[in-house]
């Protein structure tokens, strides 16, 4: 890592990007929208809660800014230090006033590999597999992982976004899409190379979604009937 060109960043972006920069959250469950990006800083990204630029000059690191009133970056900051330098993810360079240098990680997305037809190697599922044991090991509880959060690099597995990995309930989205790629992706879709449409990819995305929160609500409900009858059978 280059300290110079660092520095020569953090003072660019405090100088030119931030002062000019206008980020908004018009809704908490929608990506924030940057109404003004000053030249010569381009988009990487954008989430709900915070926006991913980068500066031509500085090809290695990007720019993670939170939105005004949104909630995350102290968490996000936290996660990166207890994570350290390791290879399927990225690293916190500075932080401060809700946003953060992070080295650059490049790749495509999974999600993306399936409307691409590009093959996902076995090595890229073991990859992430591994980078969230190491997380565990780090008192990090990986939340949040699905098809958009992982990417692949020359037939290697990188984790993306972990800002949610101090979330302690349980999240299954991983489990679930690693059974997927074993069940029906490596024995089926994997050696026909299908370009899945994105329309189907968000088909099986928001079905997905909704029996996850029907299997929550079922569980709560369970639960509660579960605790109704224990407490008759002591009374």
């Amino acid at each position: 890592m280059n300290r110079s060109l660092v520095d020569q960043l953090i003072e660019t972006v405090h100088q030119e990007l931030i002062p000019k920069l206008q980020i908004e959250s018009i809704a908490p469950h929608d990506p924030v929208k940057i109404s003004y990006l000053p030249q010569p800083w381009q988009k990487v990204g954008a989430g709900n809660y915070a926006a991913v630029v980068y500066h031509p000059d500085y090809p290695s690191w990007v720019v993670k800014i939170y939105a005004p009133g949104r909630p995350g970056f102290e968490e996000e900051v936290e996660v990166y230090r207890r994570l350290g330098s390791h290879p399927a993810f990225s690293e916190c360079l500075y932080a401060t006033d809700s946003f953060l240098i992070l080295k650059r990680l490049h790749g495509v997305t999974l999600y993306d590999c399936m409307q691409l037809g590009l093959r996902i190697p076995k090595q890229v599922i073991i990859d992430i597999d591994q980078a969230l044991d190491y997380a565990r090991k780090q008192g990090l509880y990986p939340h949040d992982v699905h098809g958009r959060n992982v990417m692949m690099y020359e037939g290697r597995g990188l984790v993306v976004d972990i800002s949610d990995f101090l979330h302690e309930d349980k999240c299954s989205k991983w489990d679930n899409l690693k059974k997927a790629y074993y069940l029906l992706y490596r024995p089926i879709l994997s050696p026909l190379r299908l370009k899945i449409p994105y329309f189907l990819l968000d088909i099986v995305r928001k079905t997905y979604r909704f029996f996850s929160k029907l299997k929550k609500a079922g569980d709560r409900i369970f639960q509660k009937l579960s605790r109704k009858h224990n407490n008759k059978t002591h009374s």
